[in-house]
C-alpha cells in the first residue's frame, strides 16, 4: 500500500499548521457490517473491482444483476464476491472469490439465458451493438406480425370490429390466418425472454421474465391471441428500449465532460510539429494548443499565455489566466493565445479520465432507497404470483365464478405485476443526479452519496481554504532580540523550501527567489519543522512549539495578543539560542462565507462546526464573523477524528469538509466527506465521497438542495409507479382491466418516470408534469433503466 508522507507544521496560534498529505489513501469508512456510524443508512465505500471481468450479453438492469447474484454467487462463494457495471454489461469476479474456472462461470451464466465471455474492452462495444441489433430485429418482427394481424382483422371486420378486438373475440373463433400472424408476433416477442423465464422457473425464483411468459402462455390458452401478442410485443419493446437507453447512458458518461481531443500537436526534437494520437503522447512531451482548441492532456504550460475555460472540469464560468508554470487539464478549452504545454500525465490518467471513470463506477454504490426498491421488487414479484393463483382459484371455488373469467383476470394481474416502472424509478434518477452534479463541478462517488447530503444535520469544516480563501500572505515580520529581518525570513524560508503548503508558499513568496534549503529538515507532527541552516539548528512552528523548547517566555505577550486579536496566524522562528522572531500571516475570510453558513442553517443543518488547529481566540474571531455555531480549536489531526466521533453520536448525518488529504481521517469517520478544490489533487478525487472540483464552498448548499430534489423526484416516481399498479389491481379485482391496457400502462409509466427524472439535468426542477418533459419522453430514456448492485 502506498506510504503516507507527512508535512505537519504546527499552525502557530493563529493557523492550523498540522497537515498530512497521503500519497495514497484508501477512503475506508470506519463502519461495521456496512452500516454507517450511529446507524445511519449510508453504504460504505466502493466495491472493489480487482479480479476477473466478464462481458455479459443481456445484463441491462437490476433484474439481471439479481439473477446473476443468485446463480453465480454460490459458485464463487457468495454474491459479495461479485461486482457489476450495468452500463458496460460487465460482471467482475473479485479476487476474494472462491476458485472457479472461466468456463464454469460462463456455463452457469448461460443457464440463465444470458451469455458471458471474458472481458475484452476492444470488442465489448461491438458485441453490445450486435446484441442490440438482435433485440431490434426480434422486436421489429414482433411488431410487424402484430400489426399485420391487426390489419387482417380490420380487413375482415371493418373499423368497428377492430375496436371490438380490444375487448376480445368473445365466443367467435379467431380466423386461422389472424391467429397465425399473432402467433408469430408472440414467438418473436418472447424468443429472447423465454430462456431467462425457463431459468427462473427451474430455480423457483420468479422474476418479471417469468411473469410475462406465463401471462402470454395463459392468454394463448384462453384463445386471446391479440392480447398475448400485445403483451409479448410491448414487453420485447420495453427490453429493447432498456438496452438502447443503457447504451445512450454509456455514451452520455463518455461525453459527460466533452472528451478531450483524440490527437495532440506534438513538438518533435527537431522543432517540427506533428499530430499524434493523445494516447501515444508520453509524459515530458511538449505539445501546442492554439486559441479555441481543446487541451488534449494534463500538463504544465512552458511557453505562451492565454485564458482557459475550465468549465468542463470545474464548472467555473470565468476564464482562468494561464502562463508558464501553470497547470492545464485535458478537456478544457484554450480561449485565446497559443500555449506550449509539457505533458505531465498520460491520457489514460488525466483528471478528465479519472472523473469519467469515477462517474462510470459511481453506480456500483447504490443509494439506500435504491436498495430498498430492489429488495421490494424481489419480494413483490412472488407475492403477486401467489395473488394471481388466489384470483384464479378462490372466486370460482367460493363464489361460483367462471373459471375462464377469473383465470384471465389472474393473467392481467401478472402483467400489472411487472415491476419495470418501479425498478426503473430510482436508478434513472440517481444516474441523472450524478450526471448533473458532474456538469456543475461536483463529483459524487455514487448513489449513496446522492441521498446523504439531503439528510445532513451537522456539518464540520476546516478553516483554511473553506471559510478562508486558503491563500495566506505574510502581513508583517517581527524580529526579536536584535535579529535582522532578512535573517529571520531566510531561516523560515529555508525550512519551508521544499513544502507546497499554503503557509510555506506565503513565506517563500515573501522571501523571494534566492532561497537556500535547510539540511536535515524534519517534520514534527502537529508541531512544526526542524533542520540545519547556516551551520546551526533551526526550527519553525507555533508558540506552543516554542514553549516546548523552553522559549515560550521570549514571545512578547502583547505582540501575541495583537496578532491573535487580528485573526492572523503567528509562526515562531528560532534556533538553539532562542526565538529569532515572529511571522504574521493572514488568510482572508471568503466574502460569501457568512451568507453560505446562513443558507446551510436555512436548509435545516442544525450545527455547523469549525475544526481547526488554530488558537482559540483566532478561531472564535473567524467563527463569530461568519456565524458558525461551534468552534473546536488547537486540534491535532487525531483530535479532529475524536470531534467527528462525538458529532456522529449526536446527529443523524454528519458531513466533514476538508482538503481531501489533510482531513482524510476525519472525513473517513464522518458519514460522508467532501473534498474542496479537487481539480488539482488526484488524492482528493480518489479519497473523498464527494469532490468539489473548485474551492467554492457555495456549492455545498447547492449539493444539499440537489440531493433533496433528487429524493423528491424518486419519491414521486415510486408513488406514481405504485399508484398505477394499485389502480389496475383494483380494476382487476372487479374484472374491469385488460392485458393490453395493463402492459400499455406499464410502458407508459416507465417512460413517465424517466422523463420526470430528467428534470435533474436541468438547472432547476419545476413541477412534475410539464409539457416539455412529456414531449420526447422516449428520447428521455438516454439516462436509461440503469442500476448496479453486487
Amino acid at each position: 500500500m502506498p506510504t503516507e508522507k507527512q508535512h505537519d507544521h504546527e499552525r502557530s496560534q493563529g493557523h492550523e499548521c498540522g497537515h498530512s498529505h497521503p500519497q495514497g489513501h484508501v477512503h475506508s469508512h470506519d463502519r461495521e457490517n456496512g452500516v454507517a456510524c450511529c446507524g445511519a443508512d449510508v453504504p460504505t465505500g466502493p466495491v472493489g473491482t480487482a479480479g476477473r471481468s466478464f462481458q455479459v450479453n443481456g445484463l441491462d438492469c437490476a433484474e439481471e444483476v439479481a439473477i446473476l447474484n443468485r446463480v453465480v454467487g454460490p459458485v464463487v462463494g457468495g454474491a459479495e464476491h461479485l461486482a457489476f457495471d450495468v452500463i458496460n454489461g460487465r460482471m467482475t469476479v473479485l479476487e476474494t472469490a472462491n476458485p472457479a474456472s472461466d468456463d464454469k462461470i460462463i456455463k452457469v451464466v448461460a443457464g440463465t439465458g444470458m451469455g458471458a465471455k471474458p472481458w475484452n474492452a476492444d470488442r465489448a462495444e461491438a458485441d453490445r451493438a450486435v446484441h442490440l441489433k438482435r433485440q431490434a430485429r426480434f422486436t421489429a418482427a414482433s411488431c410487424g406480425f402484430w400489426a399485420a394481424g391487426f390489419l387482417w382483422h380490420i380487413v375482415e371486420t371493418g373499423m368497428g370490429g377492430a375496436l371490438g378486438l380490444f375487448a376480445g373475440h368473445g365466443e367467435a373463433p379467431i380466423p386461422l390466418a389472424e391467429a397465425g400472424l399473432f402467433g408469430l408476433a408472440i414467438i418473436f416477442g418472447v424468443w429472447l425472454v423465454a430462456p431467462k423465464a425457463w431459468s427462473s422457473a427451474r430455480r423457483l425464483s420468479p422474476d418479471m421474465n417469468l411473469l410475462m411468459v406465463v401471462a402470454v402462455a395463459g392468454a394463448v390458452g384462453l384463445g386471446e391471441y391479440f392480447e398475448a401478442a400485445t403483451v409479448a410485443f410491448f414487453f420485447a419493446l420495453s427490453l429493447y428500449l432498456e438496452s438502447w437507453s443503457v447504451g445512450r447512458a454509456r455514451n452520455a458518461v463518455a461525453s459527460l465532460l466533452d472528451l478531450a481531443p483524440a490527437t495532440a500537436r506534438v513538438i518533435r526534437s527537431d522543432g517540427s510539429e506533428a499530430d499524434v494520437p493523445a494516447a501515444e503522447v508520453v509524459v515530458g512531451d511538449r505539445f501546442v494548443v492554439r486559441g479555441g482548441d481543446r487541451i488534449p492532456l494534463d500538463g504544465e504550460v512552458t511557453d505562451g499565455a492565454g485564458a482557459v475555460d475550465q468549465a468542463p472540469i470545474t464548472g467555473e464560468s470565468a476564464l482562468v489566466p494561464k502562463e508558464a508554470g501553470d497547470e492545464v487539464y485535458a478537456g478544457t478549452i484554450n480561449g485565446d493565445g497559443t500555449l506550449t504545454v509539457r505533458a505531465t500525465k498520460p491520457a489514460s490518467d488525466s483528471t478528465l479520465a479519472k472523473i469519467i471513470r469515477m462517474v462510470g463506477d459511481a453506480h456500483s454504490r447504490r443509494a439506500p432507497v435504491e436498495q430498498w426498491v430492489s429488495k421490494f421488487a424481489r419480494i413483490y414479484t412472488p407475492i403477486v404470483m401467489v395473488a394471481a393463483v388466489a384470483i384464479t382459484l378462490l372466486p370460482p371455488i367460493l363464489l361460483g365464478g367462471a373459471w375462464n373469467y377469473w383465470f384471465y383476470n389472474a393473467l392481467v394481474l401478472l402483467v400489472i405485476a411487472c415491476p419495470c416502472a418501479l425498478v426503473i424509478s430510482t436508478p434513472v434518477s440517481i444516474v441523472a443526479a450524478l450526471t448533473a452534479s458532474a456538469r456543475t463541478g461536483v463529483l459524487i462517488k455514487g448513489g449513496a452519496y446522492v441521498e446523504a447530503p439531503g439528510r445532513t444535520t451537522a456539518l464540520a469544516l476546516d478553516k483554511t481554504g473553506t471559510i478562508t480563501e486558503g491563500k495566506p500572505e505574510v502581513a508583517a515580520v517581527h524580529p526579536l532580540g536584535g535579529t535582522p529581518e532578512a535573517d529571520l525570513v531566510a531561516v523560515a524560508a529555508s525550512l519551508e523550501a521544499r513544502s507546497s503548503h499554503p503557509l510555506a508558499q506565503a513565506i517563500l513568496a515573501h522571501a523571494g527567489k534566492d532561497v537556500t534549503a535547510a539540511e536535515d529538515t524534519r517534520n514534527v507532527p502537529g508541531r512544526g519543522l526542524e533542520g540545519r541552516f547556516d551551520g546551526r539548528n533551526v526550527w519553525l512552528g507555533s508558540d506552543r512549539f516554542a514553549a516546548e523548547k523552553g522559549f515560550g517566555a521570549a514571545i512578547p505577550a502583547d505582540l501575541r495578543d495583537r496578532i491573535e486579536g487580528a485573526g492572523a496566524t503567528m509562526v515562531a522562528v528560532g534556533d538553539d539560542s532562542g526565538v529569532l522572531g515572529l511571522l504574521e500571516l493572514r488568510d482572508r475570510i471568503r466574502p460569501d462565507a457568512r451568507g453560505i453558513v446562513a443558507q446551510l442553517h436555512k436548509q435545516g443543518v442544525k450545527k455547523v462546526v469549525m475544526l481547526t488547529g488554530d488558537n482559540e481566540r483566532t478561531a472564535r474571531a473567524v467563527a463569530a464573523e461568519v456565524d458558525i455555531d461551534e468552534v473546536r480549536a488547537e486540534l491535532l489531526p487525531e483530535d479532529k477524528v475524536s470531534a467527528i466521533e462525538e458529532l456522529v453520536t449526536t446527529y443523524d448525518m454528519v458531513a466533514m469538509i476538508g482538503d481531501g488529504v489533510n482531513d482524510a481521517p476525519a472525513m473517513a469517520r464522518a458519514h460522508y466527506g467532501i473534498a474542496m478544490g479537487a481539480v488539482g489533487s488526484d488524492a482528493a478525487i480518489e479519497t473523498a465521497d464527494i469532490a468539489l472540483m473548485t474551492d467554492d464552498i457555495g456549492k455545498v448548499p447547492w449539493l444539499i438542495g440537489h440531493s433533496r430534489r433528487t429524493m423528491s423526484i424518486i419519491h414521486q416516481n415510486i408513488g406514481v409507479s405504485l399508484a398505477t399498479k394499485a389502480v389496475f389491481v383494483g380494476l382487476t379485482a372487479f374484472g374491469m382491466a385488460s392485458m393490453w391496457g395493463a402492459i400499455a400502462a406499464d410502458v407508459g409509466v416507465s417512460l413517465l418516470v424517466v422523463a420526470n427524472a430528467l428534470r435533474l439535468l436541468r438547472p432547476s426542477a419545476g413541477t412534475m408534469f410539464t409539457k416539455e418533459r412529456l414531449e420526447g419522453a422516449v428520447d428521455s430514456m438516454v439516462v436509461g433503466r440503469i442500476t448496479h448492485g453486487h
